[in-house]
């Protein structure tokens, strides 16, 4: 396997059928690509028992941090599988990117299972209503997006253009600094 050059690498989001999220994620993880599957914690009842299971919080969507050419490689060898499908940009028909700090910060909200997290349709920043923020403590810091009112509370929204977006637990206003402001 040829050394990838790290500029080249990018973020995609890909669909799979039949919700075989974490079977391409093991796949992913044994020819070491990095890749995200946004997971949550559910209760399920096995033998009258209930237990905590972590499961895909988003069926069929994963995102992948490769080249190219090497995604499909992949889709090419695993079709039978693995049927994976970009998610493509409506306006240019080409499969969606994800700038590397946009990721950063989903996977920094998404990959916290045991945080109250909402999972949103595409938020398009430039419609909503709200502040571009930053959180500056708690288990947050850091992650930059739109402080909007989610199911009664509010949020910092993270949002992955065209793909989904992802909303904080309860962020108290005195973690929140303005970016800029949006009219």
């Amino acid at each position: 396997m040829s050394q990838e050059n790290n500029s080249q690498l990018k973020w995609y989001a890909l669909r799979i059928t039949y919700s075989r999220e974490l079977a391409l994620k093991n796949h992913l993880d044994q020819e070491h690509i990095e890749n995200f599957v946004p997971m949550r914690y559910e209760y399920v009842v096995r033998n009258g028992q209930r237990i905590r299971k972590l499961v895909p919080a988003v069926h069929n969507l994963v995102f992948i941090r490769s080249t190219r050419r090497k995604i499909d490689e992949i889709k090419e060898r695993n079709a039978v599988a693995l049927p994976l499908r970009y998610i493509m940009d409506r306006e240019t028909r080409q499969p969606i990117t994800i700038p590397e700090v946009q990721m950063q910060y989903f996977i920094a909200v998404a990959g916290n299972y045991d945080q109250h997290v909402v999972y949103l349709p595409s938020v398009d920043s430039g419609a909503q209503k709200g502040d571009r923020v930053r959180i500056t403590g708690g288990i947050f810091e850091g992650v930059e997006g739109i402080f909007l009112r989610v199911k009664g509370d509010r949020r910092v929204v993270v949002s992955i253009q065209g793909v989904m977006a992802v909303a904080t637990a309860f962020v108290h206003p005195s973690l929140i600094e303005c970016i800029e402001n949006q009219l």
